[in-house]
C-alpha cells in the first residue's frame, strides 16, 4: 500500500502548502498532479498498480457525493423560490459550455472525434465519458478535458468573482457547478457553505441536461462549422 500512503502524504502536504501560501494557483489537486504523475512516470509504475492500491480512496467518492445532498437540503427553501433562475442558468451554462468547447476545437482544426471528446468537458467525469462515447468521442480524452476544465474553474473562479464584484452565493455556486463540475464544487464548498450547496445542485442538473442535449447539439455544431 505504498502508493496509498504516498497519495495521502502528498495530498496533506498540498493542503498545507495551499493554506500557507493562499494563492489561487496553489490548488491542492494541481499540486498533487504535479508531484504524483512525474513520480509514477519516473518509477515506471503502471496506472493499474496505482489505481489498485488507491481503490479505497476511490470508493469514498460515492459517499462523498451523497454527502453533498445535506447542504443542498438546507438550501431547499431558496431552491424552491428561485427554481426558474436555477433552471435557466444551468440550461444556458450547459449549452454554452458545449458550444464554446466544441466550437473552439473545430475552429482550431480538430476532427469530429476529438471534438466529441471535448464537448462534455464541463460535467463530472462518469457522465462526460458516457456522453463522449455516445456521440463518437474517446472517453479517456473526455476524462482529461474534465480535469482540465475543473482545474481552471477551481483556480480562476473566485479571483474572477472578486474582480467583477460577484458576491451572491447563488451566482457563484451555480457558476462553479455548471462550468467546473465536482472540482469547482469542492472549491465552492471550501469558500462558502451556500456556494457549495448551489454548486452541487448545478453539478447534478447540468450533468442531466448535457446527457440529454449533447446528442442533438453535436451534429448541429458540426454542420455550423463545416
Amino acid at each position: 500500500m505504498i502508493w496509498l500512503a504516498t497519495t495521502l502524504i502528498v495530498f496533506y502536504l498540498a493542503r498545507y502548502i495551499s493554506k500557507y501560501i493562499q494563492h489561487p494557483i496553489v490548488n491542492p489537486l494541481l499540486i498533487c498532479l504535479l508531484i504524483i504523475i512525474p513520480l509514477l512516470v519516473w518509477l515506471n509504475v503502471p496506472y493499474e498498480t496505482y489505481f489498485e492500491q488507491n481503490k479505497w480512496l476511490n470508493a469514498l467518492l460515492e459517499p462523498a457525493v451523497v454527502a453533498l445532498a445535506f447542504p443542498l437540503y438546507e438550501q431547499l427553501s431558496q431552491i424552491r423560490q428561485k427554481w426558474k433562475v436555477i433552471f435557466t442558468a444551468c440550461l444556458a451554462g450547459s449549452v454554452l459550455s458545449m458550444l464554446t468547447g466544441a466550437g473552439i476545437a473545430l475552429s482550431l482544426g480538430a476532427d469530429p472525434q476529438l471534438t466529441a471528446s471535448i464537448l462534455p468537458k464541463s460535467v463530472t467525469t462518469p457522465i462526460a465519458m458516457a456522453v463522449s462515447e455516445q456521440i463518437g468521442g474517446v472517453p479517456a480524452i473526455a476524462a482529461i478535458m474534465v480535469i482540465i476544465a475543473g482545474l481552471f474553474g477551481a483556480v480562476l473562479g473566485y479571483p474572477l468573482f472578486r474582480l467583477v464584484g460577484i458576491e451572491a452565493p447563488i451566482a457563484k455556486g451555480l457558476t462553479m457547478g455548471t462550468v467546473s463540475h465536482a472540482l469547482g464544487t469542492a472549491k465552492a464548498a471550501e469558500e462558502n457553505y451556500q456556494d457549495g450547496a448551489f454548486s452541487s445542485l448545478a453539478l447534478v442538473i447540468c450533468g442531466v441536461m448535457t446527457s440529454i442535449l449533447a446528442p442533438a447539439i453535436f451534429p448541429l455544431i458540426l454542420k455550423l462549422f463545416s
